[in-house]
């Protein structure tokens, strides 16, 4: 092993030595991050679910909730509904002694959004023993691959002669919107070829998604949120703007109202990475480039 090597290697060594563990003696919580909606319906069918969905399947662990929009915040606290921000919520569990904490959120990509939630554990991490933060739904090939089988298999009934199915996203600034069209090419090479995946306010647009839809001779499209809840945005922005405005290029226009959060399928990915968090740390590239250097050395 020449020097470098034998350096890089008591480098990773020391790094995988000091590296807490989720202590199973430790008090233990689950903070299921949500951005959070004012209707009550699709808050049961997803926030409400998935939350209780965690309770059961992690029994040795507290589990907690945290909104992050404040707008929402405020609408719910004048109806008499409390929610805490992720910063508060975490305060509260280091108050109440708890030493291990994984931090989950139902974000879709690894946008804005999760990238503040990990700043505010890393704030947090003091008050801890072990602090984690578990990926989003789409964080790898392979859970692209996922969501793909789930709503293809989900929404197999639209996919007939001239019926186009289109999964509306929020869309982001960060470069994590090109998992959008990663999925949208990838509903193609599963032989979905008229299922898309379209943005708000980012990559891919509604007028990208028109020509699609324009080139494939489409005459009655589909429409379905691409976020976990069906909030605003799905009855704003989807079943109004969009739906208006297809229907004025001469589209037939369905609308269905469900968000993510609400299928089983989907809940269970968010599971599957709440198990990888508790189970080992959530490298950051710095991390899985040394832990790729270890593998090679």
């Amino acid at each position: 092993m020449s020097r470098i090597k034998l350096i890089l290697f008591l480098m990773i060594v020391c790094l995988v030595s000091n590296a807490q563990t989720i202590d199973p003696n430790g008090k233990r919580a689950i903070l299921m991050v949500h951005f959070g909606t004012t209707f009550d319906d699709t808050r049961a069918a997803t926030i409400d679910a998935i939350n209780e969905k965690v309770r059961k399947e992690f029994s040795g662990f507290t589990v907690v909730e945290a909104y992050t929009s404040r707008i929402i915040i405020d609408r719910l606290k004048k109806r008499g509904i409390e929610k805490l921000t992720p910063k508060q919520a975490l305060l509260k569990l280091a108050a109440d002694g708890y030493t291990d904490v994984v931090v989950q959120g139902t974000n879709i990509i690894e946008g804005i959004e999760t990238e503040v939630l990990r700043k505010d554990a890393e704030t947090m991490s003091p008050f801890f023993s072990e602090i984690r933060v578990g990926r989003p739904l789409l964080y790898s090939v392979k859970d692209g691959e996922k969501v793909v089988e789930i709503l293809s298999e989900r929404y197999s009934c639209y996919d007939k002669k001239n019926n186009g199915v289109v999964f509306v996203g929020h869309g982001t600034s960060t470069p994590a919107n090109a998992m959008y069209s990663q999925v949208d090419y990838m509903f193609s090479a599963n032989g979905m070829k008229d299922f898309h995946v379209a943005t708000v306010e980012g990559y891919p647009t509604y007028d990208t998604t028109l020509e699609k839809l324009r080139s494939s001779k489409i005459k009655t499209v589909t429409l379905v949120p691409f976020m976990f809840v069906a909030g605003d945005h799905a009855r704003n922005d989807i079943d109004g703007e969009w739906r208006e405005e297809l229907e004025k290029e001469g589209f037939a226009v369905n609308t269905v109202i469900e968000g993510l959060g609400q299928v089983p399928e989907i809940q269970n990915i968010y599971l599957d990475h709440i198990r990888e968090a508790i189970a080992a740390p959530v490298l950051n590239a710095s991390q899985q480039k040394s832990s790729f250097i270890k593998e090679n050395l």
